[in-house]
C-alpha cells in the first residue's frame, strides 16, 4: 500500500502545488469566488452545480476537491474550505500542542512524549500515519452522508490518478462503505500529535457549523482525548489556514 504517497500528493493539491497532481485547487477556489462574486448568492442547482457552473469541473475534478469542494450546500468564498490546514497539517498539529501549553490548557508533557510530525516520519511509521490521516479524512466527507454511489468512484477514480496501487484502491473502496465509527477511528492514533493531526484534517475536511458535522467532531475529539480547550485551538488553527 502507498498511502504515504496519496497523502503527500493531497497535501501538495491543498496547497496549490504544480508538483504531483498539478492541481492548482487553491487557484481555482479562488477563481471561483471571483466569478460568484464571493458568495454562493448567484443560486444552486442539483447535481453539485452553483450558479451554473460545474463545482467538480472548476475544482479540477481532483480527489481532494472530490472530498471536500463536491459537498453540497458549502460557501464557496473559501470561508469553510480550510485547505490550508490539510496541506500544513502535522506542523498546525504541533502549533496547536505548543499553544496549549504555553496558556497552561495541556498536560504538562515532554516533546519526546508527543509523537512526531507526519511531515518528519518515514518508512512504516509515515505509512501508518497517512493511513490514519486518510481514514480520518473519509469519514469526516461522509458524515452529512452525502457521498452516493457514483461520487464514491470517482473519489477512487481520483485516488488512482494520484497512483495508488491495487491494495490502497481496495481500501480505499472499503473506507467509503465501513461504517462511521469515531470510537474505531480514534484506536488508530499512535501518539498525541497523531490525534490532534486527524482531529485538525477532519476539521478541515467538514463544516462544523452543521449540527451532524458538529456532533461528529465532539465525538472524536471526545474519542481522541482531547480537551476541549485542545480541540478548540486545533480549530483555531484550522480557521487561520483558511485558503482564500
Amino acid at each position: 500500500m502507498n498511502a504515504s504517497k496519496i497523502l503527500q500528493q493531497l497535501m501538495q493539491q491543498a496547497g496549490g502545488s504544480q508538483k504531483g497532481s498539478g492541481v492548482d485547487v487553491k487557484g481555482m477556489l479562488d477563481g471561483l469566488s471571483k466569478q460568484l462574486g464571493g458568495s454562493g448568492s448567484h443560486g444552486k442547482s442539483s447535481g453539485g452545480n452553483v450558479g451554473g457552473f460545474d463545482m467538480k469541473s472548476l475544482l479540477g475534478g481532483g480527489a481532494l476537491g472530490m472530498l471536500v469542494g463536491s459537498k453540497r450546500g458549502r460557501k464557496m468564498g473559501g470561508k469553510a474550505l480550510k485547505y490550508g490546514a490539510i496541506a500544513g497539517v502535522g506542523v498546525l498539529a504541533w502549533k496547536a500542542w505548543q499553544n496549549a501549553q504555553n496558556k497552561g490548557a495541556g498536560s504538562a508533557t515532554q516533546e519526546a512524549d508527543e509523537g512526531e510530525r507526519v511531515e518528519a516520519l518515514d518508512g512504516e511509521y509515515q505509512e501508518r500515519r497517512s493511513l490514519e490521516l486518510l481514514q480520518a479524512m473519509i469519514m469526516a466527507a461522509r458524515v452529512d452522508g452525502h457521498i452516493d454511489e457514483q461520487e464514491q468512484a470517482l473519489i477512487t477514480e481520483q485516488i488512482d490518478a494520484l497512483g495508488a496501487d491495487d491494495e490502497m484502491h481496495r481500501w480505499v473502496e472499503q473506507q467509503l462503505k465501513a461504517p462511521l465509527d469515531a470510537q474505531a477511528l480514534a484506536r488508530e492514533a499512535d501518539s498525541p500529535q497523531a490525534a490532534r493531526e486527524m482531529y485538525l484534517i477532519s476539521v478541515a475536511v467538514i463544516d462544523e457549523t452543521t449540527p451532524m458535522e458538529r456532533a461528529w467532531l465532539d465525538q472524536l475529539a471526545s474519542e481522541l482525548g482531547l480537551s476541549p480547550e485542545m480541540a478548540a485551538e486545533l480549530e483555531r488553527q484550522a480557521q487561520q489556514a483558511e485558503a482564500g
